[in-house]
This record gives C-alpha cells, sequence and structure tokens, in this order.
C-alpha cells in the first residue's frame, strides 16, 4: 500500500478544533517495502496490599500442570500466558513498622537508608523507563486508586533515583487529559471538568477523513479504538456526575468515582489505552494502598481490609479475606483480558507485555516479606515462557526476579538489589 504525506502526518495522532488524540498502530503504518517493525515490548507493575493468604494464592502444583489457585481462578482464561512465581522473599523491606515502607520497596529491593551504590534504589520501572521510554510521549506513567502524592514509601512504588519518589495519579479525569495533552493546573482541571465537548467530537472530522484512506481492518480497529475512548468519557461523564451529586467534601478531586469498583476498572481502562495508543511503554499502578480501611459489601464483606488482614489464622477471617484478593485478581484478570484481544504489530499486546501483579507482604497477619506472591502475565515477546508455576528454594531474593524481568526486556543492569542472579526458568 501506498502512504501519502498526507496520510503519514497522521501516524500520531487525529487532530482538530485544538484538541489532539494519539492513535493506535494501524496496518496502513507500515510503508509496503517495509518489513513489519518488531513489536514494542510492555512493561507493567500493579500492587497489591496486604500480601496474600499463602495457600489460597499459591497453585497446588508447580510446572506446568498446576491449577488455578481460588485467588487466581478468575485468571484461568490466559493460563498460558501466566508465570506464577513462589517462596520469593524481600528481605530489605523487613522492618518493624512494615506498612511505612511495604510498598515502596516492592520494586526497589533496597531498604529505605539504601546501600553504598548510588544506583541502588532506583526502582525496576524506572530503570526499565531510563531505556524504553525515549521513544513515547510518557517515558512511564504511576498510577493509583487513593489520593496519595508519592510523598513517602507508602504512598508510592516508583523511585526515579534512591531519594526521588514519584506521586502517583489517582484522578482518572485528569489521567485521562494529561494522556491526550490537555493539561493539569488546577485551573486547567476546573476548566476541563466543566468542559461539555467531547474530545472526540473535536476529531471526528478528522478521523472520518482518515477512514477514508484505510483499509478493511484498519477501519474496524479505528472504530474500536475510539469506540473504547469513547466509553472512557461516558464513565467519566456519569462518574463524575456521580460525585458531584453525592460528595458534600467541596474540594474533593474532580472526576474520582465514589464508586470504588468503577474506579479501579476505570484506572485499568486508561493504563490498557496508554498502552494500545502507545503513549508509554512503563506503568505502575497501586490498586490500593497499605492500611487501606475500605470495605466491600459488593462481594458480601463488611470488614474494612487492614483490620481482616490481621486475621489471626481464623478460618473465617481468611475465607472473607480470600473472597477480597480475589476481587482485585479478578478486575485484573479484566484488564489482561483486554491486553488480549488488543491487536499489535505482532500478535496481540498481551504477547508483547510483562505485567507483574504481586505484593511485597506476604502474610500480613505476621507483617513479613517471605514468600511474598508474584504472578507475571504476558509473554514478553517471546523472552518468557507463560504457563507455568515456579517455586524456589528458602531465602531467594524477589530482587532476582526483578532483575530477570529487566534482562528479558532487554534492559541492561549489571545487578539489582540483593538479587543473586536471574531466574533462567523464567
Amino acid at each position: 500500500m501506498f502512504i501519502s504525506k498526507k496520510h503519514l502526518s497522521r501516524r500520531k495522532v487525529l487532530k482538530g478544533a485544538g484538541a489532539s488524540i494519539a492513535l493506535p498502530f494501524l496496518d496502513a503504518m507500515i510503508p509496503a517495502v517495509s518489513a513489519q517493525p518488531a513489536a514494542k515490548l510492555r512493561l507493567g507493575f500493579v500492587y497489591i496490599p496486604h500480601g496474600a493468604v499463602y495457600q489460597n494464592w499459591t497453585p497446588a502444583q508447580t510446572g506446568s500442570a498446576f491449577e488455578m489457585s481460588p485467588i487466581l481462578a478468575s485468571l484461568a482464561d490466559y493460563k498460558s500466558h501466566m508465570t506464577v512465581i513462589s517462596d520469593l522473599r524481600n528481605k530489605p523491606a523487613e522492618s518493624p513498622d512494615p506498612h511505612a515502607i511495604t510498598a515502596g520497596t516492592w520494586l526497589r529491593c533496597v531498604a529505605p537508608e539504601g546501600t553504598n551504590n548510588p544506583e541502588d534504589g532506583v526502582s525496576v520501572d524506572q530503570l526499565a523507563a531510563r531505556t524504553m521510554g525515549g521513544e513515547t510521549p510518557f517515558p512511564s506513567l504511576e498510577l493509583s486508586t487513593s489520593g496519595a502524592n508519592g510523598g513517602s514509601y507508602s504512598s508510592t512504588i516508583a523511585f526515579r533515583t534512591p531519594t526521588q519518589p514519584l506521586p502517583m495519579e489517582s484522578n482518572p479525569r485528569k489521567l485521562y487529559f494529561r494522556m491526550f495533552g490537555q493539561g493539569d493546573t488546577a485551573e486547567e482541571r476546573n476548566a476541563i471538568a466543566g468542559e461539555t465537548t467531547s474530545l472526540l467530537d473535536l476529531v471526528m472530522e478528522d478521523a472520518a477523513s482518515l477512514n477514508k484512506e484505510l483499509g478493511a481492518s484498519d477501519r474496524i480497529l479505528m472504530g474500536e479504538y475510539l469506540e473504547s475512548v469513547r466509553e472512557i468519557e461516558k464513565q467519566m461523564d456519569k462518574l463524575a456526575q456521580q460525585d458531584l451529586s453525592h460528595i458534600d467534601i467541596p474540594d474533593a478531586p474532580l472526576g474520582v468515582p465514589g464508586n470504588f469498583p468503577a474506579h479501579l476498572d476505570l484506572m485499568y481502562d486508561l493504563m490498557a489505552l496508554a498502552y494500545q495508543a502507545d503513549l508509554t511503554r512503563v506503568a505502575t499502578f497501586m490498586s490500593d494502598r497499605e492500611v487501606s480501611m475500605r470495605t466491600y459489601n459488593h462481594i458480601g464483606v463488611s470488614d474494612a481490609f487492614h483490620p481482616l488482614s490481621h486475621h489471626q489464622d481464623d478460618p473465617s477471617k481468611l475465607d472473607r479475606l480470600t473472597r477480597v484478593q480475589a476481587w482485585y485478581a479478578a478486575s485484573f484478570a479484566r484488564f489482561v483480558g483486554k491486553l488480549a484481544v488488543m491487536p499489535d504489530t505482532q500478535g496481540t499486546v498481551l504477547d508483547n507485555s510483562i505485567i507483574l501483579y504481586g505484593s511485597c507482604m506476604a502474610n500480613s497477619n505476621l507483617h513479613n516479606n517471605d514468600k511474598v506472591p508474584s504472578v507475571i502475565l504476558g509473554k514478553g515477546n517471546g523472552r518468557i515462557k507463560g504457563g507455568q508455576h515456579l517455586k524456589y528454594a528458602q531465602d531467594t531474593p524477589l530482587a532476582s526476579m526483578m532483575h530477570t524481568i529487566l534482562d528479558r526486556a532487554n534492559v541492561p543492569v549489571d545487578s539489582f538489589g540483593d538479587s543473586t542472579g536471574l531466574l533462567s526458568e523464567v
């Protein structure tokens, strides 16, 4: 197919009325004379607080014949893309004040006081962003569901330097307009919150013109992509209206849903959209924060999360805690499902991703960091085997898994944290 200069100018964005929107990858972006470009790897790190009930997270069998555990059961459709990694320890996170540092040491694998190496303490995602972030508008995105500002080890998982924690964005409306170039000052956020014009409406004339130049498969992909953008706009408009009518606090963040399940799903949707539009290839997401007092009446659990995590091995509490952790995994599975059907230059976005889902805490009743729950989704452009449960020897460092993820992502590092070497089986 011959690609006109006009067409090439639209390779990255649609434009209209001063607005612009990033495009997904289209076949028509490949000149006929060129080889198909290599798929771009995406990295993701999704944090869950309060560890996991070990016996209900960990599959009973190892190798490729493992059966899904109760907590991870919702990921069964993606078993071939799963790598469950068991019995790792994050010794640098061990502390008499665990909740204060647990989240912030997950992707660092270095204690807050640091080491003599000036690079120790940069989180995995930020090391990756240095190598992978140069070709996208955002080298990395940091997301959360809480209003934490990222100023402490309990409110962020991303560290640009050993002493520079990054803020996590929890406002979906702010994130959406940031992703599509609308700015994020307080004045702009207020203006955006009152704006009734759809971003898509502003660029639809350009989209219609582009569609005339596309082949049938590209038109279908464009339609699906724009529909996903439209659906997110509808969700945000609906949720923003709900917030304004039900929240009495005048300075509550605009655009943050009062409905937590909807908020969680919406942040996942925006993360998927950022991957699809190639706005970033590195993202971190705190699905919730440590010491969360959230309740889960929608699944019949009225206990607050943190007190429930102190289960004292009470069978009824363990059952309710398992239900909560399985619900978080189901929301993550919905996100994985989006990546699994999202076409990429080769295969799907899930094929070309490495998404770590896990926690830095193990047994929440003991506040320990030994046998931390970890599962990787995606095959990393063929560099992750997938479809297996790997169980490691006592005291194998969590840092060795992080080191391995960097290796599979072609991010060169000589060492990472207290890693003792790569996990060759991954």
